[in-house]
């Protein structure tokens, strides 16, 4: 009797000295690195403000200016005597902070690389500084500075086939140096234009003329950023640009992930290996034997009919939110169960998301009128309820709705967003649910693999192609093959991953990010030491963060000021 006491003992008393310690520090939102954080914030917002041309020198050497400042406000404080949460704080922010300065150094030397194509740039950039306090102009003069301008760029439009070709993020940087500028020139038109007599006479025309052929050439400036891309040789039409390995290794040190590229890979494969276990389970249970991919097709083919699934994906919310409740497994301020919405997606954006998406609003992904007959079934059998059961909870309750919702209530302050915390946690969920039985038969548990076996291929196919291993085609293949998604709905999760505007490391955040919780779940919740309610509310009462840092505050880790990553989280 006396170990199981003292067990119980020692698990109340560690969570007890996590929750004084968050009454004392964490929910109170006030501590000394909190309170920099807060100036931070507001001060970035202000000069961003102020400093709205994108590239433009002035801009980043204030930028420059502003964090090199706050790094040497972090430098005085006295870290030793910050509680965890606070020594957290100051890392990730003194972190934040150094890849601002990392970003700067990376736009200047880009900047200094292609400003040739722009000499005009100061001009320009003159003539705004000066409209922001309202200075007098000599209309006359800059109607004639326009004009030599848009000469210049006319002549460096026709040239840009004979220069000597830039790679792709060089071309990349001066496309938006022009949009920058002219940014900057329709800031001084909408100033002048209508209120000074003598500039309403001179610039209309001349304005609208230099615009017009700067938009060309910011146009023109893409084309060859997409010509230059560093990707093999396809045929998918889908064009981005891999990083390479030493970029990849400094992204994972940043989102503070101990794992070199090819050893995530490794894991991945390893997951693979269970879904595909599982997969044949269910297979069998249906019928098919090994032949999963016939069960898979099974299950696709029970689709609702167009119109519909608004309702069907409302019954499955339903079972899920009444799931969490039923197992106690989370907190769910009753605001967040009403303040979401339901939309439904454009055709045009399901070419970028062909599943349906979640937040403050339900984004539902199914065929619309405007689609071709083979794009209609492809989306429907796509978003069949079994691979929708398998994400309800991750898309709203206690997925990314649910995230939101409390990242504005607990430690707001906190900016340290990262796919391993946002999509990892969502993920994670799915992992529970499966652990808890929710899915009710073998074509929900085909459903959750489905997804599962997705996010290991995020891994392999992001970092292979990234890699310089891999074209936009083989990923697309990968999916169809591997993985068994429809052909256009696989074209669409290759065309977000590498055009969408996401970061590299985005897609592999889900699993890896998912595998992170999940190991802190066993140390924490499997061990006895916290409940699954306590656990799960105290993810969302710290806010995003790497998980690893999560880890530190929720164990009451030590951390020293140069702190480096080292969680070694994958257990198999």
């Amino acid at each position: 009797m006396r170990k199981p006491f003292f067990i119980f003992i020692f698990s109340f008393l560690l969570f007890t000295s996590y929750a004084q310690q968050n009454d004392n520090d964490l929910y109170a939102q006030s501590s000394e690195v909190n309170n920099v954080m807060v100036q931070y914030n507001a001060d970035l917002y202000s000069l961003r403000r102020f400093y709205f041309i994108e590239n433009s020198p002035e801009r980043r050497e204030r930028f420059k200016t502003m964090n090199e400042e706050y790094l040497q406000r972090l430098d005085k404080m006295d870290f030793d005597k910050l509680p965890v949460g606070s020594r957290v704080d100051f890392i990730l922010f003194r972190r934040n902070i150094k890849e601002s300065l990392r970003q700067l150094a990376i736009e200047e030397k880009e900047y200094n690389q292609v400003k040739y194509l722009v000499p005009f740039a100061d001009t320009i950039y003159l003539l705004e500084k000066n409209r922001r306090r309202g200075a007098a102009v000599n209309a006359q003069e800059i109607a004639q500075e326009l004009t030599q301008i848009s000469k210049e760029v006319i002549s460096f439009s026709k040239k840009l086939n004979q220069s000597s070709s830039l790679t792709m993020p060089l071309y990349n940087r001066a496309s938006a140096t022009v949009k920058g500028l002219q940014h900057a020139l329709k800031s001084v038109y909408e100033f002048y234009n209508g209120y000074d007599p003598q500039f309403t006479w001179w610039m209309p025309l001349t304005y609208k003329a230099t615009d017009s052929v700067m938009a060309l050439y910011a146009a023109a400036l893409k084309a060859k950023a997409k010509a230059a891309s560093n990707q093999k040789e396809d045929s998918s039409g889908i064009v981005g640009n891999p990083i390479g390995r030493d970029e990849i290794i400094q992204q994972l040190h940043y989102e503070m992930i101990p794992y070199t590229p090819e050893e995530l890979i490794d894991i991945a494969n390893k997951e693979f290996a269970w879904c595909d276990a599982e997969m044949l389970k269910a297979s069998r249970e249906l019928g098919f034997g090994d032949n999963w991919k016939a069960a898979l097709e099974k299950v696709k083919n029970t689709y609702v009919p167009a119109g519909e699934q608004p309702q069907a994906i409302m019954k499955l919310y339903n079972e899920s939110v009444d799931f969490l409740k039923k197992n106690d497994l989370v907190t769910i301020p009753p605001l967040a169960e009403e303040d979401w919405g339901m939309e439904m997606m454009s055709p045009e954006r399901q070419l970028f998301a062909p599943f349906f998406l979640g937040g403050e609003e339900l984004l539902i992904s199914y065929p619309t009128n405007t689609m071709k007959e083979e794009d209609k079934l492809m989306s429907m059998r796509g978003n069949n309820p079994h691979f929708s059961r398998a994400t309800v909870h991750h898309e709203l309750i206690a997925g990314h709705h649910l995230q939101g919702f409390m990242e504005g209530r607990y430690k707001a302050y906190r900016n340290f967003d990262t796919p391993f915390w946002v999509e990892g946690n969502a993920l994670y969920w799915e992992f529970i649910l499966w652990d808890l039985k929710f899915p009710q038969g073998p074509e929900d548990r085909i459903g959750m693999l489905f997804w599962r076996m997705h996010r290991c291929a995020r891994i392999i196919f992001s970092l292979n192609y990234h890699l310089g291993k891999w074209t936009p085609q083989q990923c697309i293949d990968f999916l169809v093959d591997r993985v068994g998604h429809e052909r256009a709905n696989a074209e669409g999760e290759v065309r977000r991953s590498f055009t969408g505007g996401y970061p590299p490391l985005y897609q592999i955040g889900y699993m890896i990010g998912g595998l992170q919780f999940y190991a802190l779940k066993k140390e924490l919740v499997d061990s006895g030491k916290m409940t699954y309610k306590q656990y799960h509310d105290a993810i969302l009462h710290e806010n995003a963060m790497p998980i690893e840092m999560l880890r530190a505050i929720l164990t009451n880790q030590y951390l020293s000021k140069n702190f480096e990553t080292n969680w070694r989280f994958y257990w198999k």
